[in-house]
């Protein structure tokens, strides 16, 4: 299935709620009015876009809709896909792309985190890069099981150790048994934690300045959200970038949400890049982001009868 279908249909239930909302307000009058403008913020919002990202949007195609003289709604919600697509920042795609490098994925529990970063290697190593998992999660023990498993499936060395064990230890070793085997993509999947625990987020800042002291390639931390959680999600991505400056962010189980939007959220408010999405459980479901195919697929299309 095309990356085009596969957006489409993870972004199915957004689409759905925001095509019918926008569908009650064009039958009562397609003209371009105050209740118009209003009834597209209210329904930008209720996708999980954020007040101030929507009111963004709404404030640029109003400036459009004005210079361009458009006559109809239509007109506006034409021109609707190429205002969300320009609310996303260049970059993602250069963190995973090709160069040698060392990635960290942070995240709440439950965002998906460790699965996604077994993708992330099963999809590296088919594309013939030697990568190595580090486990430093050590937590939980079923993460380590879990990776492990992860591990297997792609065919990539793994390095791990018992649960309790000291996570920057785990990164320091990973890191060393990369260099040694000549690995030019080094994943490391951290504990998840609760963006509200001070303790937490110390002992990741932790991490992270032990594996940029020790790291001999480019060091990309990127933060792994739950769409389900809506505005949450943003909240979490905020606490983190905070603490840890991020480079990018990877949108997990938007195929569960009508809340789609939140993608667009986290990209506004943060200037981050969305690296990947989400929209599956299965490995051909985590897709690169596009910001023109992910826009077109959140909006759909509105016909003028």
């Amino acid at each position: 299935m095309g990356l085009m279908n596969r957006f489409k249909e993870g972004l199915a239930r957004t689409r759905e709620a925001f095509q019918e909302d926008m569908n009650l307000l064009l039958d009562r009058s397609p003209d371009v009015d105050d209740d118009f403008w209003d009834g597209l913020e209210e329904t930008l919002i209720m996708s999980d876009m954020g007040g101030y990202s929507a009111s963004s949007i709404v404030d640029k195609l109003r400036g459009e809709a004005t210079r361009k003289g458009y006559r109809t709604a239509y007109d506006v919600l034409q021109a609707l896909n190429e205002e969300i697509a320009g609310e996303f920042v260049e970059g993602g795609q250069d963190i995973l792309g090709g160069d040698p490098s060392i990635v960290l994925f942070v995240g709440v529990n439950g965002s998906g985190k460790t699965t996604t970063t077994g993708k992330i290697a099963k999809e590296a190593k088919d594309a013939g890069r030697t990568v190595i998992l580090g486990c430093a999660d050590t937590f939980r023990a079923a993460a380590i099981e879990q990776l492990e498993v992860w591990a297997q499936r792609a065919g990539v060395e793994i390095c791990a150790r018992d649960r309790g064990s000291d996570p920057a230890s785990v990164c320091f070793e990973t890191i060393e048994r990369g260099e040694a085997i000549g690995a030019d993509l080094v994943l490391i999947d951290t504990a998840g934690r609760l963006h509200t625990s001070a303790d937490l987020m110390r002992e990741l800042e932790k991490v992270v300045a032990v594996v940029r002291k020790r790291a001999n390639l480019p060091v990309h931390l990127v933060l792994v959200i739950d769409a389900t959680t809506g505005q949450n999600g943003l909240q979490q991505a905020r606490e983190f970038n905070d603490a840890l400056d991020l480079d990018g962010v990877i949108i997990t189980k938007l195929d569960g949400t009508a809340k789609g939007g939140i993608a667009v959220a986290v990209a506004h408010y943060l200037k981050l890049p969305i690296i990947k999405l989400g929209v599956g459980e299965g490995l051909e479901d985590l897709k690169d982001f596009d910001a023109h195919e992910y826009a077109a697929s959140l909006v759909g299309e509105f016909g003028q009868e």
